[in-house]
């Protein structure tokens, strides 16, 4: 079945056209503002010059405690979707205008929601919990959701695949690193433990979001800098990270800054790979130890550097990449040297081959149907 892939982003809505054998036949990446959004009348122009499709898998950042898997979308569906806004303001209105748009052209193809929080809904209780008061946790379902599902599960099972292993009896670490970046430590295939936790702001140092910050900072700002928490949640997640490091989000300036030998740039690159390394650590413990390590995500697909600085630091969990072929990695790759005992691979992300295949499970009864209650 030709299943079309709805992703919507904070800077672009990418739409894939894949055949029943995922084969991409259309591709095109419209701009979002972050006021205004997308450009309707540009996709619905673009709909009705493709081909129709059988199926369309949207997907959606959040889907809370209610959602563990994909599902088909209707009205109840819907309207849970929007409830779920509080916890994701700033990417969940993005799928659901999508969602609605494209219904708008497309209003009798059967629709699929398919969530990044997914995948991580099979982590303990210990790694999910937040040391807080119960009220709080039961009241408002706060707990460690983590995000980044869809490419984590794709990573995962494509670095088995380039094995020739099945998930089961391997230990990962997959490092989703883009403008926006996640670890997830993976045993068995299912997601045990991950670094973004109730907001995709938690964890490692991202493009424009802080990462992990001290919550007594948040609090000491608030009341000395005189902040509302819009402003402070604005600057951790928009003037953060990289950016407030180095001036730019964009990790390929920074290298060649840092190249030049600019102190910000060198120390943005210092401080990515420190939180990187401790995280991977962080998450190998969580795994029980550690038999593949697969990059991916724009950084993690087209920084040698980031790979190799990341693999040295964590030489004593048998990790070590050969040179050349890091440097050369292109598309999906293994970088291990001869004698290392851990894996190194390069995946190339695609969201939407777990997106369609999560899609067609979902429509054709080959999963169940990802609803709790």
């Amino acid at each position: 079945m030709r299943v079309l892939v709805v992703n919507a982003g904070s800077s672009s809505l990418k739409l894939r056209l894949l055949d029943g054998h995922d084969v991409l036949e259309r591709s095109t990446d419209l701009p979002v503002d972050a006021d205004d959004g997308f450009d309707t009348s540009g996709l619905t122009a673009v709909l009705r010059e493709w081909p129709r499709p059988d199926l369309v898998g949207h997907r959606v950042v959040h889907g809370g405690t209610d959602f563990t898997g994909p599902v088909h979308i209707d009205d109840a569906v819907l309207a849970r979707l929007r409830d779920l806004t509080d916890l994701a303001p700033l990417h969940q209105p993005g799928s659901l205008a999508a969602l609605d748009a494209v219904t708008a052209v497309l209003p009798d193809v059967v629709a699929v929601a398919c969530f990044d929080t997914a995948f991580h809904t099979t982590i303990p209780a210990a790694a999910a919990t937040y040391a807080i008061p119960r009220e709080w946790r039961d009241r408002h379902a706060i707990r460690r959701y983590g995000f980044h599902g869809l490419s984590h599960a794709y990573c995962s099972r494509r670095a088995a695949e380039l094995l020739g292993r099945p998930p089961t009896g391997l230990r990962m670490v997959t490092c989703h690193l883009g403008a926006g970046a996640s670890l997830a430590a993976v045993v068995d295939g299912r997601s045990v433990d991950t670094t973004m936790g109730f907001t995709p702001l938690e964890g490692l140092v991202m493009a424009t979001r802080s990462g992990t910050v001290d919550p007594g900072l948040v609090l000491w700002l608030e009341e000395h800098e005189h902040l509302t928490p819009h402003e402070i949640a604005t600057a951790l997640e928009r003037r953060s990270g990289l950016t407030a490091l180095a001036g730019t989000g964009d990790l390929r300036q920074i290298e060649t800054a840092a190249g030049r030998g600019d102190p910000d740039a060198v120390l943005a690159i210092d401080v990515y790979v420190h939180r990187l390394v401790g995280g991977i650590a962080a998450m190998t413990a969580a795994a029980g130890g550690l038999d593949v390590l697969a990059f991916t995500g724009g950084v993690g697909e087209h920084s040698p550097t980031i790979r190799r600085r990341a693999a040295e630091r964590l030489a004593f969990l048998g990790i070590a990449v050969d040179r050349h072929s890091n440097d050369a990695a292109h598309d999906d790759a293994d970088i291990t040297t001869a004698g290392a005992t851990t894996r190194t691979l390069v995946i190339t992300a695609r969201e939407d081959l777990q997106i369609a295949r999560d899609t067609r499970r979902s429509a054709t009864g080959g999963g169940t149907e990802g609803r709790r209650g």
